[in-house]
């Protein structure tokens, strides 16, 4: 609802509360959610009237909104169970206790029990905690002044506790201004006009006499004259006066109005019918771009797409300024204890933390070198000093420079978005882009002459879907690089001073780079090669760098001028103007202050040695820290991805790590584990650790944190008995972790199998359509906000999650029912089908891209590519027979497709030029699985003969082939379709088939393997990696989900079909998942493709977070006792990755 919507309701509010409609006024304030009246709140629970105050808050709440809701809904319960068991209704105790109180049960199932136990008692007050509990009276007092305390508190009661102030009698004014406005508009206006309905427009009836004489006052600047004026309609004094509107306001609207348009759709919309003069052209060059390498299958304008730019995701115009949800972060979770020191020997210039591992900081220095830490260890785990790797193919005068002067510096060091690779900016010419493999090696990866002088700066995008290098340097221009090749894509040119830095994003589908050159001036570049869309002034109008907030909605600048003064602001992008000016900084700021953002609501900035810290939404400073002495001047700073920890630079070559309590946590289960291995082996704690067994922990650590930090609010609180006195319950647990020695490890475990849907979160995707048919292929969207389903009638599902204050990231979520998503047009996005062979009969494919905009897919017809945005065909090739059964993007140009075909073979099609370059044969049956490795340059295919075969992707020739091997259980030669899939690390192959999950390495060297027995006894239907490579989920054809530990193939976790299909939902046969995708962004979330047509979104509870516990492991490498023999065949195992 737009913002002058939502003031409607306001006005109708205090329009109803005028005339005495109370009970309207309530239902109001509950059905729109907008206002909660703590007056009629309190009224109703000292009344006891406890039906209505459940009725009330559902309006703006659930119990599982968050800790606070739970805590209200809990006191309100328990309040109600009390004064049943106070009047000896011990019937109606039972119900409360049955119905409404065992919905806590499940997060705290010790609570419920003694909850339960005062039944037994003859007076509850026996109960110590209780003893004090006295009449109903005082007792609902006491818990009003707790609700009341827990609301104000509650992230999602902000903005509703207080009525927006203005006049009285606000609705009739308006009204009144209409009226007026209507009669100075008639033809033949009367002096004492007679309305007599609101229902129509009024138009005084024309008369025979003269025509009335205009008002006195100007039309401009007066009030119409008062025998002009309205008389009242009703019992409220007369409406007031007004000020006409100005002729240039009433062309300027009336030019653009819409009579037939809706009162919503006006308030949305008027705002942007007239461009105020102030405001500063984003489209500067209104132009239709030509085809452009980074613009594939894109056709709209640039107005279309710089309006996209400026709206975002949002189909709502705000009225003033973009309107953000409420956060529920406080300053606790920001990183405030230094928990690390580490000694870099040289000046830190640049930070960045790993997007995945949470503890792994990348630093470059002012000698030119670049180092990896592991903060958790405190160890560097690479180190390489600066040196250009060929020498020969640089420019003469980047030799020339450094001839003159060898000393070099690193400007900027980043990680791109997957974490496989780290890229250096150099204060000569240079960068250089490195591979990263988890154990702690670096490999050359690409070297450029980028700039004439320094590069200032360097970004990764991905503007062609294939990923791309940004830099800038003091050239004045913007380059665009090919990761893979180095080949040059894009060159920008506008700046008329040297380019300081680089801010790349994208809004929908449309990518574009923000840049600031050192004059002050801001511009914003398409991948077309048309020039600057804009150009505005960065406050200090010299050093400024750019930031969006994590979830892409917020754009924030800092910078420091010339004369030393710096300003951190938030930029309104609709209008190119500052929204918001921060205050805090020295007049003087003794270097260029550094920022960086976090959890979507902190900003962090270092000036005057030490670390400044504003709340997004409040100009004022929050807080600041010294990180306890010997910072730079101006440090230097740097967030993980969670927001857990802050890496920021010392004044004597080091850097200091700053934790909060998840921060702290992190790093104390880290050190556990190291401290485990370092026992086995008799080694010191700084000896260096397996990287393995480091990196693995870091990450299972993590990814559960990720998914506690990214659901905060869903944060279930340690409850004693003491609740039951309104005790604050919302305090967790700090528990260390317990070292145990291997016996009590292997003795402790024990397998999660979960039966009962309280264990797990579920969710069965909403779905009006028909539910005949089988989810064959499923897949998240790159962003983790949607899910796309290819069902076995050819016929595409997509499923959005909005951003609301239940879920205010946007995510997907097994808390929050998404929408099923079509566009206006009401299309489906339908495959081509094959006369000869049935969509049924067929082998689905399917493929998204990087982007998110375009899905490619084929049901036994031919290949569609799709807009996801508009559902429509943009084209269609490869028509059978044979048909297409596989797609794969190639990972470094996304123009070229590889095609598992029916016939057994391999098509490398180029989309652009619609060509197939090359067909591959070597399998005897089709292609049912696909998979690129990018650091290895291979491709690898699977068929239905069950044999893997490896391709080069430079010259595609058959390199390996290998038949997989039959367990002893199952009968050889196997046949049937056979899945693929890499690791995150680019080298260790998923092999899927219906008898046994297997690892294998490069050189199609089996690993380890595990088969369907005891436990999971059905055949395997599908699997998949999780989004961190730590975990391996399966279903089976009984229904049951196994989760396995990715190094081991051991078994974690069980998820028995009771636990997530529901028993009142009919069906013929048994129902199994087909498909399984793994959330890109949460580790522990999952999408199940069902044979019955349904989809189901699972994560772990909030109790648990993840999925059971890592099997024991023997000497930090895989177990030597089985965990549990009777779930899997191992195989010998190979050395861990």
């Amino acid at each position: 609802m737009s913002s002058l919507s939502r003031e409607l309701v306001f006005l109708i509010l205090q329009f109803l509360d005028e005339e005495k409609f109370r009970e309207t006024v309530h239902k109001l304030e509950q059905e729109s959610g907008f206002f909660i009246n703590m007056k009629h709140f309190e009224d109703q629970v000292l009344a006891g009237e406890w039906d209505e105050v459940e009725r009330y808050l559902s309006g703006f709440t659930k119990v599982d909104d968050n800790r606070y809701s739970m805590k209200i809904f809990f006191e309100i319960r328990k309040q109600k169970y009390l004064e049943a068991l106070d009047r000896h209704d011990r019937a109606k105790a039972v119900e409360i206790l049955v119905k409404d109180l065992k919905v806590f049960a499940s997060f705290n199932e010790e609570l419920f029990k003694e909850i339960t136990q005062l039944l037994t008692l003859e007076n509850f007050r026996q109960n110590e905690q209780l003893s004090k509990y006295g009449d109903t009276k005082s007792a609902r007092n006491i818990m009003l002044m707790e609700l009341k305390k827990l609301i104000e508190a509650n992230p999602l009661f902000r903005d509703k506790l207080t009525f927006p102030p203005f006049k009285a009698s606000r609705l009739r004014t308006l009204i009144n201004q209409s009226l007026n406005w209507q009669h100075q508009l008639c033809k033949n206006p009367r002096p004492n006009p007679d309305i007599k309905t609101l229902f129509t427009d009024h138009s005084c009836a024309p008369t025979n006499g003269a025509r009335a004489p205009p008002p006195t006052n100007s039309p401009l600047v007066g009030p119409i004259p008062k025998p002009g004026a309205f008389p009242p309609i009703g019992a409220h004094n007369p409406f007031q006066p007004v000020v006409s509107p100005s002729a240039s306001a009433i062309a300027g609207w009336m030019s653009s109005a819409n009579p037939s348009m809706p009162h919503t759709a006006v308030a949305q919309g008027a705002p942007g019918l007239v461009q105020p003069p102030s405001t500063a052209a984003f489209l500067k060059h209104p132009r239709t771009p030509t085809s452009a390498p980074g613009m594939d299958y894109q056709t709209a304008d640039s107005e279309s797409l710089m309006k996209k730019m400026r709206t975002g995701p949002s189909d709502e115009v705000p009225f003033s300024g973009a309107s953000h949800l409420p956060n529920i972060y406080t300053p606790d979770d920001l990183p405030k204890t230094v928990v690390r020191a580490l000694n870099q020997g040289s000046s830190v210039m640049s930070l960045d933390f790993h997007p995945q591992q949470q503890t792994i900081l990348l630093v470059g220095t002012n000698v030119g070198d670049i180092a990896i830490w592991e903060v958790g260890s405190r160890e560097r785990i690479a180190h390489k000093s600066f040196k250009v790797w060929d020498v020969q193919s640089c420019s003469m005068a980047l030799q020339t420079a450094l001839v003159k002067d060898a000393a070099i510096s690193v400007n900027r060091c980043l990680w791109s978005p997957d974490g496989c690779i780290l890229g250096v900016a150099f204060s000569k010419h240079i960068v250089q882009a490195y591979a990263f493999n988890p154990n702690g090696e670096l490999r050359q990866q690409l070297e450029i002459d980028a700039h004439m002088g320094g590069v200032n700066d360097i970004a990764f995008s991905h503007p062609n879907k294939s990923l791309s290098i940004i830099t800038c340097g003091d050239d004045k221009t913007i380059k665009v690089w090919d990761a893979a090749t180095g080949q040059r894509q894009f060159t920008f040119e506008g700046h008329e001073a040297p380019v300081y830095s680089v801010c790349p994003h994208f809004k929908e589908s449309i990518q574009f780079i923000f840049s600031t050159a050192i004059d002050g001036k801001i511009k914003a570049w398409l991948y077309d090669c048309l020039g600057s869309r804009v150009d505005y002034d960065a406050p200090g109008r010299w050093c400024t760098t750019m930031a969006y907030s994590a979830d892409g909605s917020r754009l924030f600048s800092c910078g420091t001028g010339k004369e030393g003064d710096s300003h951190l602001v938030e930029w309104n992008e609709t209008e190119g103007a500052i929204k918001r000016t921060y205050s805090g900084f020295r007049k003087r700021s003794l270097g260029v202050v550094q920022f960086d953002t976090t959890r979507n609501h902190f900003l962090a900035a270092g000036d005057e040695f030490m670390i400044k810290f504003w709340d997004m939404d409040n100009v004022n400073i929050l807080m600041t820290t010294d990180a306890d002495g010997g910072l730079a001047a101006s440090p230097r700073l740097r967030f993980n991805k969670e927001g857990s920890l802050l890496a920021v630079t010392t004044n004597d070559n080091g850097i200091k790590i700053l934790a909060n309590s998840d921060g702290q946590r992190l790093l104390r289960m880290l050190e556990s584990r190291t401290y485990e291995g370092s026992r086995i082996t008799s080694q010191q704690i700084n000896i260096k650790p397996q990287i393995v067994n480091t990196m693995g922990a870091v990450s299972n650590v993590t990814g559960s944190l990720a998914a506690t930090l990214e659901r905060p609010d869903r944060i279930s609180p340690a409850v004693s008995i003491s609740a039951l006195t309104t005790a604050d319950a919302t305090r967790t647990a700090d528990v260390k972790p317990k070292i145990l020695d291997d016996a009590g490890k292997i003795m402790s475990w024990k397998l999660a199998d979960i039966v009962d849907s309280a264990e797990l979160k579920t969710l069965r995707l909403p779905d009006s359509m028909s539910m005949a048919s089988k989810v064959l292929r499923l897949l998240y969207t790159n962003n983790g906000m949607a899910v796309l389903a290819l069902s076995s009638d050819a016929i595409h599902k997509l499923w959005k999650w909005q951003r609301n204050e239940r879920n205010p990231s946007g995510k997907s979520t097994a808390s929050v029912a998404p929408q099923l998503w079509q566009p206006a047009n009401g299309i489906l996005m339908t495959n081509e089908i094959s006369d000869s062979n049935p969509a049924e009969e067929s082998t689905a494919c399917i493929a998204l891209s990087k982007n998110d905009s375009y899905v490619m897919s084929a049901s036994g017809g031919k290949v569609s590519l799709f807009n996801m945005m508009t559902f429509k065909v943009m084209t269609t090739f490869m028509s059978p027979p044979p048909a297409a059964t596989f797609l794969a993007f190639h990972p470094q140009d996304n123009n070229i497709i590889a095609i598992g075909m029916e016939d057994s073979s391999i098509q490398i099609y180029n989309v652009r030029i619609d060509e197939v370059k090359t067909k591959l044969k070597g399998h005897q049956k089709k292609i049912t699985g696909l998979a690129f490795s990018q650091s290895l340059n291979v491709l690898v295919s699977s068929g239905a003969d069950a044999q893997l075969c490896v391709w080069s992707i430079d010259g595609w020739e058959k390199k390996k082939s290998r038949f997989i091997q039959a367990p002893a259980s199952h009968a050889a030669p196997l046949v049937g379709e056979t899945k693929v899939q890499f690791h995150n690390d680019q080298a260790h192959l998923l092999v899927v088939h219906e008898s046994q999950l297997s690892v294998y390495d490069s050189k199609l060297e089996c690993l380890r393997s595990c088969s369907p027995r005891d436990a999971l006894p059905a055949p395997i239907s599908c699997a998949i990696y999780s989004c961190d490579g730590l975990l391996v989920y399966a279903g089976f054809c009984d229904g049951a989900v196994g989760v396995f530990d990715a190094d081991s193939l051991r078994l974690r976790c069980r998820i028995a079909p009771s636990a997530y299909l529901s028993p009142s939902v009919p069906s013929t046969g048994t129902v199994y998942p087909l498909a399984i995708a793994a959330h890109p962004l949460d580790p522990n979330q999952i999408a199940l493709g069902m044979s019955d047509g349904a989809v189901h979104v699972v994560e772990p509870s909030d109790i648990e977070s993840k999925w059971g516990m890592p099997p024991p492991k023997d000497n930090g490498t895989l177990p030597s006792i089985p965990s549990n023999p009777a779930l899997c065949n191992q195989v010998p195992e190979g050395p861990p990755r």
